[in-house]
Parts: C-alpha cells; structure tokens; sequence
C-alpha cells in the first residue's frame, strides 16, 4: 500500500487526508472510496486519460484508492494528482508521505488551480501539519503568499512524476513571495497599507460630530450608527470608512484573501479592508451563514455596513448579536458544528422615521406617532447594547463645507494603531475582553469620578460601561494620552444612545 497526503475543507478549514492505494489481482477496477463527492469520483475518467495520454499504462489490476478518514465527507478536484501519482509510481520504493499534493488534472496530463488549494494549503500552515507541497504552476501566484512552508510546482502529471524520482528538487521550488506594500514596524511584526483614497472625506459637507465619531470608530474597531435624514452623509461616511481602516498584519491580508477565494473571486493580497453591503431584504441564513458562509464571516477582518438598518429583518438583526458579542458564530449542521470568526467593524446607516424627515428643518415629518414607534421597535435594546457609538447627524446647508481630508483621518487612525499596538494590545480597542479594558483602560482621579456619577445617573449596564472605557481609550489615544481623563469619558459618553 502506498500513501500520498491531500486535504479537503470542512467550512472554511482544512482536514488533513490520507490518499492510501492498494493493487490486487482480480477483474479490472477502480473504485474510490471514503465518503468521496462526485467531483472526486469523476476523477478517475480524468486521471485514465491523463496517464494514458502521456504513454503510462493503466494497470489492468484491481485498483482501490481511499480517503482516510472515512467519515468525513470529501470534495473536490483537488486530490487528483495525489491519485494519478499513486497510479504512475506503484512500482516505484519511493517515500512519498513528506509531501501534500494537490491539483486537478486536465485529460492531457495538465495541472490546474482550484478555487480551494489557497484556502487548504493556508489552513494547514495555520495548524501547523504541513511543511512540504506541490502545486500546479496555476497556483504560485497565490500559494507563494503563505509564509513558513516549502513550495513546489510542477506544470503537468510527468514533471510531477519527475518531482518523485530526483533526489535534488531545488529546480522545482518556489520562492515566497514578499509584500511592497507601505508597512510600519512595531515590536518585530509588519503592519501593512495604502494610500490610496478612491473617494475623500473632503467631499462630505459639515457633519463635524459624524466625522470625529468615523474617526474613533476607525482607529478603535467601534462598532458604529449613523442616524439622520436622508442626504445627510450617512452612506458617503460609512463607505469612506474603508480608505482609513487600521494597517493590517500577514495574517489578516491572508485571511481576507481566504475569503476571497471562498466566494470565487481573484484574491487580490492588498491590505485594504473589505467592505460588504449587504441589501436589507437579505435573508438571516445569508447573513448569518447556514449550509454556505454568511455575510458576517465574509466580513472578518473587515466592514459590514447595514444601510436602512430597520429595514432588516428582526431574526437577523437579533442574530448579530452573537457575532457583535462574541467575535465569532457558531453554525449547527447535521452531523457538525462550524465556527467562523467575525471579527468586523460593524457600521449601520438609518432614518430618524419611515418618510425620514423627522429630524429635518427643511421638511414636514409625515409620520405618525405609532409608525415613530413601531419603526424604532425593530431595533432592541440588547442590539444597541453591542453598539458603541451612536450618531445623530443635522442637515447639510449651504455654508456646510468639507474641513477635513482622508489622508489626515488616516494619519490619526495609523498613530493611534501604534499607540495600541505598542501597550502590548493583540486586538483594538473595541474587541478588548474583560480583562484587557482592566489592564489598557487606566483612568485618571476626576475621570473615574464622572465614570461613576455616570453610572448612577443613567443605570449603565456592565456592558455599557465596558463600551464607555473602550471608546474613551481610542479618544484617549487619538490625543496621544497615556491615561483616560475627564474630557474623554464626557466625550464617550456623548456617543451613546440617549
């Protein structure tokens, strides 16, 4: 028996596979086994003509390949090379198990890219079980990206073959690939952005408040509410947001490019952040995830912005509570229970009523009182809670102008980046647990006083006063502050919702 290493995905991670084969005399088969999908049992039709294509003789024997373990269910085209190899060296004394391989096979012997390659080879680097692959020459371009493994590559099922046989493999390696993006060094890991802004800050008139409140919650990771009437700048504001995100390490560009890969697209490796925008008649398995990936873990590492916010569904607003909460979801399956990571910046757009003009100066409400009501309604107390800033913006007029550029927010944004980053703060401000807001969050004498008046006065919750001191110390941060005072506790407490 002979065994070459593979992998499959489980939602979005990698299990580990052991390709074994076994020849014995009998009538002439070839079975795959092992709970294979039926991209994987299509296979064996590609790797018969690959072989035979390239002059290999298809053993006239009864060939039995399977995929260890068996109760996982297994899919994808990406096991190919490890079968045709299984085939083409079964007479070969050749140790094989240093070596995952992956790739599809074309009927000519070729090797092409799948959409899952990316997504396995880097899940298992994460998890620490691969040291060695070989790729198709499709895959460099991405797979070169992934630090601390050695990469090989090969263009077809005979160079592959080749790869085996020779002691010395240096022809066939891969360098990896260095990012030249602009970076900041801080405590020996790289932080990588960019400076280019497609749309500007400069272009929003007025809405000082708004602004300063974009800016918090982009240096922090504050999950944020903008509300006024329509035209004020709500969605301009909310989609700038994007051009001023913090810098991001190696492994943030490469989970988003994982992602990425995940909904078909090209990755791209930039280190800008993604912004999703789902539309409000989006269904909660769609947002949430169920038997595919859900909006909020698409967004990790990036923006999900919810424009129209009562618009939403309430099951779905309520279900982004444990995401908001917890930096992660939990899926239940069948048979299974997937975890997806959801660390975002979580930026909503709404009206003050149904016809918006509530708190316009210009124009008449229309709205009655019980649709006032009944439109608030959707939005709960507990939803807000995971909220920790909360903007009412005015209208525009005409002597509003654009005071501030997006090249000078994202200059604060990357100084207080390195002020965080520099206390030892493996997350932002506004993901810090428990005991981090106790460790980072030092308040000064008169600021723990009006902290605690504050408390008494409007019945704040544990949460609330968490999200206060995380807010004060993005602020805090932003006025190269060492200690939380006074004048930054007001100012967060300002930006909840009254």
């Amino acid at each position: 028996m002979k065994m070459l290493k593979c992998a499959s995905l489980d939602g979005i991670e990698a299990v580990s596979i052991a390709v074994e084969s076994t020849f014995t005399k009998g009538l002439p088969n070839f079975s795959i086994g092992g709970m294979a999908n039926t991209a994987i049992q299509e296979s064996k039709d590609r790797i018969k003509s690959a072989l035979l294509t390239n002059e290999f003789k298809f053993p006239p024997k009864r060939i039995t390949i399977n995929l260890s373990p068996s109760e996982i269910a297994k899919k994808g085209s990406q096991v190919d090379l490890s079968i045709a190899l299984l085939i083409a060296l079964q007479e070969t004394e050749l140790n094989l198990d240093d070596f995952y391989v992956f790739g599809e096979l074309g009927l000519d012997g070729s090797l092409k890219d799948t959409k899952s390659i990316f997504v396995l080879i880097l899940s298992l680097v994460r998890q620490g079980v691969i040291k060695n692959v070989l790729i198709p020459k499709e895959s460099i371009s991405k797979i070169s990206t992934i630090p601390n493994v050695n990469i090989y590559a090969v263009e077809n099922l005979n160079q592959a073959i080749d790869f085996f046989h020779k002691e010395d493999k240096s022809s066939y390696k891969v360098e990896n690939k260095m990012f030249e993006y602009e970076n900041i060094n801080i405590n020996g890991e790289k932080f990588y952005f960019t400076k280019k802004y497609l749309s500007n800050f400069n272009e929003v008139k007025g809405q000082k408040l708004a602004k300063k409140a974009a800016l918090i919650s982009a240096a922090g990771n504050h999950n944020i509410i903008f509300e006024g009437s329509p035209g004020c700048g709500k969605s301009m504001i909310a989609k700038r947001l994007q051009d001023i995100a913090t810098p991001m390490n190696l492994e943030e560009i490469l989970d988003m490019a994982k992602m990425e890969s995940l909904q078909l697209k090209q990755p791209s490796f930039k280190p800008k952040r993604t912004f999703i925008s789902p539309h409000h008649s989006s269904t909660k398995a769609s947002i949430v995830g169920g038997t595919q990936i859900g909006e909020v873990a698409l967004s990790n590492h990036g923006i999900l912005f919810f424009d129209e916010l009562p618009h939403y569904a309430k099951t779905v607003l309520e279900a982004m509570r444990e995401p908001l909460e917890d930096n992660e979801i939990s899926i239940s399956r069948v048979n299974s229970k997937v975890k997806y990571p959801t660390k975002f910046l979580f930026v909503c757009a709404m009206n003050p009523c149904p016809c918006g003009n509530l708190l316009a100066q210009s124009k008449e409400c229309r709205c009655t009182s019980l649709e006032i009501q009944r439109y608030k309604n959707k939005i709960s107390d507990p939803f807000l809670d995971r909220i920790d800033l909360y903007v009412t913006m005015n209208e525009v007029t005409k002597e509003d102008v654009g005071d501030v550029t997006s090249q000078e927010m994202h200059h604060k944004v990357i100084e207080a980046f390195k002020l965080q980053k520099l206390r030892g703060q493996k997350e932002l401000n506004g993901k810090l647990n428990d005991i981090d807001i106790k460790k980072y969050c030092k308040l000064t004498g008169n600021a723990q006083n009006i902290l605690d008046i504050s408390i008494e006065k409007f019945v704040l919750s544990f949460r609330a006063i968490n999200k206060v001191l995380k807010v004060a110390r993005t602020i805090a941060d932003l006025d190269y502050k060492e200690q939380i005072d006074s004048s930054h506790i007001i100012e967060a407490l300002g930006y909840r919702k009254r």
